[in-house]
């Protein structure tokens, strides 16, 4: 299990449909009726007949909330826009468990996220820093980046 952290500040270049799956991932409004950011949670299910079929079984990416189970601390996530200051758009901040079968769901957010991070998150040519992920049994995390749409998932 590993904890989750991101902080980033958003440029104000988000649609309202898009803003609407952001708040649902985060866990602060309802499922909107498409989905554009990340768009397939498949599964594999086994119908009545017993043959697996593979069915979409959206859910939100970073709503967990109360006490983390293996990681220490409260899971939260938030987002605060920034109508004070033009172009500045939106921060969003969340602290999550998550196991490393999530990675590939989760990592498509995170890209989406970095393509419209605000240029104070650039940590390299190509890489936006997005937070940070630690094993639960490490004392150090390591830094969470993006880049060239690829998110640097421990090995």
């Amino acid at each position: 299990m590993y904890e989750l952290r991101i902080a980033v500040d958003l440029r104000d270049e988000i649609s309202e449909n898009e803003l609407a799956e952001l708040s649902w991932h985060l866990g602060l409004g309802p499922q909107p009726e498409s989905l554009s950011i990340v768009t397939g949670f498949p599964l594999v299910v086994v119908d009545d007949s017993g043959i697996p079929v593979i069915e979409d079984d959206p859910y939100p990416l970073l709503a967990g909330r109360g006490a983390a189970s293996r990681v220490g601390g409260e899971l939260c996530s938030a987002l605060a826009g920034h109508a004070d200051l033009p172009g500045k758009g939106w921060s969003l901040t969340s602290r999550q468990e998550m196991h490393p079968d999530e990675f590939e769901k989760v990592g498509e957010l995170l890209c989406w996220l970095a393509t419209r991070a605000h240029q104070t998150h650039p940590s390299g040519k190509d890489a936006v820093g997005i937070g940070s992920l630690r094993f639960h049994e490490a004392e150090v995390p390591d830094a969470l980046q993006v880049e060239n749409g690829r998110v640097n998932w421990p090995t």
